[in-house]
């Protein structure tokens, strides 16, 4: 039995000083001190070692299993200590070299210019409301005051997902969806995603970007629309901006107008950005007509309102001149990172 463990012993011994791998001596470990081990084959052997016999054996094994373990972790200390020197010199790190540059993203155009128009309305008193991109027939075509033989409501037009559900052209739905909640007076703008059957070219995409507003109150008249509009009108494009009204046709408005401001470039003397003419234009806008009021369980008599629309890649588009639509959504990194 002494000769047996002495034989374990150095066998051991020498294949942990063979080791030259972490993953070795585990193995080494599990054959020599393991359930199934060595060591272990040799007490449970201890039933045929006489009762005289059987402390010095049990003591001998003890010895051999310290030892080994001493062993064990005194080389696993030191196969530790070299892993560790190599990957300290595989992972050195230059701290003369310049660091990399971190890329932050920002604001897209059009989200810069929604913001600006949400800060000057929120200002003026506005809530932002929001609505379904997917829209009933309904909210969007009939409680706007369009039947259904209007233009409009031509496919060439509008995307129908049947006919009753369309991806909304406008998002003057949600303003529908306001006035029907019935709590008055009403002063909100409604941006978002609307589609349309349109090519794509420099001025038009099928999937674009509108802002509409509207004042629902007692007394509310034109001059009102007026000066809410000349006001955001010198709020975005600068203090020296100047409106003006055109007579229009909306089916949702009576009377209705569009509204053009001053050549931001020119002042309104005339150039190449506003064609000679001195003026842009921006938005249709109009009082809301009193049928639509109706259709929304609101008294014409009692109660008036105003509400216009603008589009949004339009403000972004003049306000940055960008003289291409199409580069708003091709992601030229080029492009964005002059916003």
């Amino acid at each position: 039995m002494r000769e047996q463990l002495e034989k374990i012993k150095e066998e051991a011994l020498k294949q942990i000083e063979a080791s030259d791998a972490l993953e070795r001596l585990n193995d080494i470990r599990v054959a020599y001190l393991g359930k199934k081990g060595e060591l272990t084959s040799v007490l449970k052997s201890m039933k045929d070692v006489s009762p005289e016999e059987r402390p010095k054996v049990g003591q001998m094994v003890n010895e051999a299993r310290a030892l080994i373990e001493a062993k064990l972790e005194e080389t696993k200390n030191v196969l530790a200590r070299k892993a560790r020197e190599e990957q300290m010199k595989r992972e050195v790190i230059d701290v003369t070299l310049p660091a990399e540059k971190g890329n932050v993203g920002h604001s897209h155009p059009n989200t810069i210019a929604l913001e600006e128009v949400e800060r000057i309305f929120v200002g003026m008193g506005y809530e932002v409301v929001e609505g379904p991109e997917v829209e009933h027939d309904l909210y969007n075509f009939e409680k706007l005051n369009i039947p259904a033989n209007h233009p409009a409501k031509d496919e060439q037009d509008t995307f129908y997902i049947n006919k009753e559900i369309v991806l909304r052209t406008q998002t003057s739905p949600v303003q529908v969806r306001t006035m029907e909640q019935g709590k008055l007076p009403i002063r909100m703008i409604a941006p978002g995603r609307v589609f349309r059957s349109d090519e794509v070219d420099a001025t038009h995409s099928p999937s674009f970007h509108q802002i509409e507003g509207l004042v629902i109150d007692k007394n509310i008249t034109f001059a009102d629309l007026k000066g809410t509009l000349a006001e955001f009108a010198r709020e975005l494009f600068g203090p020296e901006t100047k409106v003006k009204f055109r007579p229009h046709h909306f089916p949702f408005t009576e009377p209705s107008a569009e509204v053009d401001v001053t050549c931001f470039k020119c002042g309104g003397k005339g150039c190449r950005f506003c064609k000679g003419s001195g003026w842009i234009e921006i938005l249709g806008c109009g009082m809301v007509h009193p049928h639509v009021l109706e259709m929304s369980g609101i008294d014409p008599e009692e109660y008036s309102g105003f509400a216009f629309g603008v589009g949004l890649e339009r403000i972004a588009l003049l306000k940055y001149e960008i003289d291409d639509m199409r580069l708003l959504y091709e992601n030229d990194i080029r492009f964005l990172k002059q916003f």
